[in-house]
């Protein structure tokens, strides 16, 4: 198959599910760190997974994010909130037009690089809280992004409207060690086991029947 893709990948369990997935396609990893909490966590995942499958990796540094914008994910880990994703104090963590500025850097390295396609690995469930994720803007970026390359760079974003635990389905069928991703948005040593994302995932492996390995505190 041709590769045709880069992908953005983090190092959490969503894009290294989607980067396995698709794994044939891809011909660069993008990683983007905007300082937040858990981005030395994560990124260091996506660099490991990428080398083990040969794929070309970069990590593009995004500074004035930290720099300017409002989110409990810039100010420091005892500013994220604890609890599930459907409490209203989870809005705090939304980082504002993040995947809007990621998918539009990453057009435009895809294009450089005479790639058709821009893969991102939102899901279902992000949709309650998080606008950049949900499938009226991924539709939108798909059709900006065509609009403003010569080659038509595509945003294809497969798990839109699946769930997380669907997406560990894929990932135990696709054989992931899930250890080996970081999701916890404090960024600690260990997954704090308390916050939005690390209750999501620990629901999501159970859903899957996956055995949690993860080191929670």
């Amino acid at each position: 198959m041709e590769k045709d893709s880069v992908i953005i990948v983090s190092g959490g369990m969503d894009s290294i599910t989607l980067l396995y997935d698709m794994k044939d396609r891809i011909a660069l990893g993008i990683s983007f760190d905007y300082g937040s909490n858990h981005n030395a966590r994560e990124i260091p995942f996506a660099e490991l997974h990428c080398k083990r499958l040969g794929i070309k990796h970069i990590t593009i540094r995004l500074d004035f994010m930290h720099q300017y914008f409002k989110s409990s994910l810039l100010d420091g880990a005892d500013a994220i909130p604890e609890g599930h994703y459907a409490a209203d104090n989870m809005k705090s963590t939304v980082v504002p037009f993040r995947n809007g500025i990621m998918l539009s850097i990453a057009a435009g390295i895809a294009e450089s690089h005479g790639l058709k396609n821009v893969l991102i690995a939102n899901h279902g469930g992000d949709h309650t809280i998080y606008p950049d994720c949900r499938p009226e803007f991924i539709q939108a970026m798909n059709e900006a992004t065509k609009a403003g390359t010569y080659v038509d760079v595509s945003v294809l974003a497969p798990y839109t409207n699946i769930t997380k635990a669907d997406i560990a389905r894929r990932g135990k069928q696709l054989g992931i060690d899930y250890s080996e991703t970081w999701s916890c948005y404090k960024g600690g040593e260990k997954h704090c086991g308390k916050c939005g994302t690390c209750v999501e995932r620990k629901e999501a492996l159970a859903e899957a029947g996956i055995e949690d390995t993860t080191e929670y505190e």
